[in-house]
């Protein structure tokens, strides 16, 4: 079978070129059929890996070192992509999946325009399987075959972390179809309202599972490693949050570009950056230049592979824009004091902050290029990102409630006073019974802000209660999304704030007072699983009238010779009480005392909401009466 599955992506690679070919010549159905032949062909292809796992056949290299008999089945499937080899093997079903749709779809009336874009696509995927099936087949033969496998990385054996990378590879490589989408444009010189439209589905098709992807990850760091945290500033969670910036910035321009027919330029910059930027991300994981618990350990041969592809593909997407962005055709022009002008700042202050994450993920490695060894960490992006992206929070309810061409620059004052008036608020409780910090609750007023003028925005626009109902999807969309970012802000402000930590050390039955809860260790046992044993503490922890039971472990898997911290986490619904087991020591007097890191985490869960919320707002702005552009206005 494996044999089959190995032939099967040769013929999407075929397949590809082309695609690639008939494409760039203008073959609108050629290059489609062949989009969608060549996702069936890698269909089988990726299947035969899945069920090679599914079965435990050791004699597949990959499965061989990547899987283990005992291993649960669902993490026996995650497996199939929990390396490198397999990874890549989806992020080219993915990219060849995007063609596929795209063709069945896409329907822009300039059919030459859609050959290219399917072209383009079919080029991009071309260079993924070359890689894959040169550099890092995963259909590679064992013999003979081990009578057992290594097991997957411990760390990797978690529901999330088996939904975390093809969440986030739909984000990846569908900027790779919005590129595709420039570049056509690009080669035809029109960046305009019609190419708008079609780029803002898949920019949302792209930034919405990119987002889910990064919270998914996110989440899984923060129950499984024991930190107590949810975002480290890890190159790796860097490398997704780039390009999920530089999306932003690309929605918010192609909204002009289609409403107005203005930005063409900056946008296919934009989506060309976006591309660049997953392209980077994909190169940091998997290089072995960054060493990270997210990152895929590879020989420097193929990391040389993976960066000469970012550099011929990321140098030939800026070429083509320097070579053909003169062509395009200015829209409608613009004022500073104008919505147009407010969301060009709001971008500049996007490309800015990514900026400045892309200098604190690359300044250790250029450091240690030039003999010096240097960390960046948090205080750095205190200090850096933090006000940056305050700037572009500050803006966003004033720039939605703007119009466009000329906005009222009378009425900033009125705004200025509004923000004032929140932040004083914060400022009054904070010097009061709250004990809000002065940073924290700017921070808070940013939030409120956030949510307020989302609220606000919608009822301007329906002006009765009966009228809300009625709204677009793609207005509420905006709300939801603009929304979901105020509770993050809030969650991620209130929790990083009032987080409380603490480090005991307990024997059996013995107790201690943390943050308000009383806990009291019951007993430790060994305990086993399936593919794993461990031993696992049992507290009993009490406040007021609640009681509730935690059993945090710490498991060792044997096929790995791995050990993972298993966290207890107790949610009220305003914090989480968060235990995480430590080692075990015994004193002269023959006792043991069992060591816990306890955190409070107040308000973590508005975090997620607000991710889930910015999710659910880029999928119903996918959504909405389809309106007709007249081919003059581009």
């Amino acid at each position: 079978m494996i044999e089959a599955g190995h032939f099967a992506a040769f013929l999407a690679l075929i397949l590809s070129f082309f695609q690639a070919g008939q494409g760039l010549m203008g073959q609108r159905r050629a290059a489609g059929l062949s989009a969608i032949v060549a996702f069936g062909a890698m269909t089988i292809a990726f299947a035969t890996l899945v069920v090679a796992f599914a079965t435990s056949d050791f004699s597949v290299q990959l499965v061989a070192a990547n899987s283990h008999t005992l291993k649960p089945f669902v993490y026996k499937i995650a497996g199939t992509w929990g390396n490198h080899e397999g990874s890549m093997a989806l992020w080219c079903l993915v990219g060849i999946g995007f063609g596929a749709v795209a063709a069945k779809v896409m329907s822009t009336g300039r059919p030459v325009f859609e050959a290219r874009a399917l072209g383009v696509q079919g080029l991009l995927n071309a260079g993924a399987l070359l890689y894959l099936l040169l550099a890092s087949s995963p259909f590679t033969r064992l013999d003979p075959a081990p009578l057992q496998g290594a097991g997957l990385n411990p760390l990797l054996q978690d529901p999330a972390l088996a939904a975390h990378p093809p969440m986030l590879y739909l984000g990846y490589v569908g900027y790779s179809f919005v590129f595709a989408l420039a570049a056509a444009g690009l080669i035809e010189g029109r960046i305009d309202r019609v190419w708008a439209r079609t780029a803002r589905l898949w920019a949302l098709a792209a930034f919405m599972p990119l987002t889910l992807g990064i919270a998914l990850g996110s989440y899984w760091a923060y129950y499984e490693l024991g930190w107590g945290g949810w975002w480290f500033w890890d190159p790796v969670e860097n490398a997704s949050l780039m390009p999920w910036l530089i999306g932003a910035a690309l929605l918010h321009s192609v909204i002009v570009t289609e409403k107005r027919g203005s930005f063409g330029v900056w946008t296919a910059l934009l989506a060309v950056l976006a591309f660049c930027f997953s392209m980077l991300g994909a190169f940091l994981v998997r290089s072995g230049v960054l060493t990270s618990v997210h990152a895929f350990a590879v020989d420097p041969l193929r990391g040389s592979l993976l960066l000469a592809g970012l550099l011929v593909f990321g140098g030939a997407a800026l070429l083509l824009f320097a070579l053909r962005a003169g062509k395009l055709v200015a829209g409608p022009d613009w004022t500073t004091g104008s919505r147009e002008g407010a969301l060009m700042g709001n971008n500049l202050v996007l490309i800015v902050a990514t900026a400045t994450v892309l200098l604190g993920t690359l300044f250790p490695l250029i450091a240690e290029a030039a003999g010096e060894t240097m960390s960046v960490g948090e205080p750095y992006f205190n200090l850096t990102f933090t006000p940056i992206m305050s700037l572009a929070l500050i803006a966003l309810p004033i720039v939605q409630a703007w119009s466009w061409g000329k906005a009222d620059l009378s009425s900033l004052w009125k705004w200025a006073a509004a923000f004032a008036g929140i932040v004083a608020v914060f400022w009054l409780a904070g010097i009061g019974p709250f004990d809000i910090p002065l940073l924290a609750g700017i921070g808070l007023a940013i939030a409120v802000w956030l949510i307020a003028g989302a609220a606000i925005e919608i009822w301007r626009r329906a002006k009765t209660v009966q009228r809300l109902g009625k709204m677009p999807a793609r207005v509420w969309g905006m709300t939801l999304a603009h929304a979901g970012l105020g509770f993050f802000v809030m969650g991620a402000v209130l929790e990083t704030s009032g987080r409380a930590h603490t480090t005991i050390a307990l024997q059996e039955g013995q107790a201690t007072n943390v943050a308000g809860w009383q806990l009291t260790l019951d007993d430790v046992e060994s305990i086993e699983g399936p593919n794993w044993y461990a031993e696992r503490a049992t507290l009993t922890a009490r406040r007021g009238g609640t009681v509730t039971e935690l059993q945090p472990h710490k498991r060792f898997y044997p096929a790995a010779q791995m050990p993972t911290t298993e966290t207890a986490i107790h949610k009220t619904g305003l914090a989480d009480l968060y235990v995480a087991l430590g080692d075990g020591r015994r004193n002269t007097q023959g006792e043991t005392r069992w060591t816990f890191e306890v955190f409070l985490n107040p308000f973590i869960d508005l975090i997620y909401l607000g991710t889930i919320l910015i999710g659910l707002g880029a999928f119903l702005s996918m959504f909405g009466r389809k309106t007709r552009v007249k081919e003059a206005d581009g």
